[in-house]
């Protein structure tokens, strides 16, 4: 494994997709557990995309008690209903709660009122503090779906409604294999960039090598916009999870 810090963010590159994921499991549930063992409960928001299988793979197969756990999800497609095949909701049911049984379960609702939705899933995620938040990196650079062109590092809301940018769409199409991009949904409700940072532990789980201009962006261009996960650079304690693929434009962490 090789680990490099850029600012406060650490990087780690695994030898593949599949020990990246278990890493990243590990460092999850010791954070879960310790928020358990403290306050009785822990509080934790869901990537759902592709990219998060290994992790979560991993994840459910470690000792939590999964009764204690209050469970979110970071992004939901407009107009899309809990149980549609794409729904964000639907891939962490599948890929984990339908395996450790969450205590609590909080799902977005795409196709409710937007702004109420909004307002609605905001209030339950900041009622107490959030232990942990895992998230990936779009091929644009995006963290939740905070694209460049409505990310927003001071963004005074918890959670938007927002338009997705092309690139966005295109990544999307590739991983839920819509079969033409025009039926690829057009807008979505995520969690807005602070209210990510404000999490006390932020984990990033990123493989393949379509991902590896995006990682070269955030860990070694400019803390901007242009770029969302750049700003991950200014979260203390933040951790990346990598595999080689991804990590492969970064000449720091093929040098070591």
């Amino acid at each position: 494994m090789i680990a490099k810090m850029f600012d406060s963010l650490k990087a780690e590159v695994h030898p593949n997709r599949d020990e990246m994921g278990k890493a990243a499991a590990e460092a999850a549930a010791e954070v879960l557990n310790a928020a358990i063992a403290l306050r009785g409960e822990a509080r934790v928001v869901f990537a759902s995309a592709v990219s998060q299988s290994d992790f979560l793979k991993h994840l459910k197969t470690k000792p939590i008690d999964w009764s204690k756990v209050v469970a979110f999800h970071q992004d939901e497609w407009v107009g899309i209903t809990k149980n549609n095949a794409i729904s964000f909701s639907l891939f962490v049911r599948e890929h984990l709660y339908a395996d450790v049984n969450p205590g609590t379960i909080h799902e977005l609702d795409g196709t409710a009122e937007q702004e109420a939705e909004c307002e609605r899933y905001a209030k339950l995620l900041t009622e107490k503090p959030l232990d942990l938040f895992v998230i990936g990196i779009g091929e644009n650079g995006h963290i939740a779906f905070n694209d460049p062109h409505v990310a927003d590092f001071n963004d005074p809301k918890v959670m938007k409604v927002i338009d997705l940018d092309e690139k966005c769409r295109i990544q999307q199409q590739n991983d839920f294999k819509f079969d033409n991009i025009d039926d690829v949904p057009t807008h979505g409700l995520t969690v807005t960039i602070p209210a990510i940072l404000a999490a006390e532990n932020v984990i990033t789980v990123v493989p393949t090598i379509r991902k590896a201009e995006a990682v070269l962006a955030a860990l070694t261009g400019p803390i901007s916009e242009a770029c969302p996960a750049s700003i991950l650079r200014n979260k203390k304690g933040a951790v990346l999870y990598l595999d080689p693929d991804s990590a492969s434009a970064v000449p720091a962490l093929n040098s070591l």
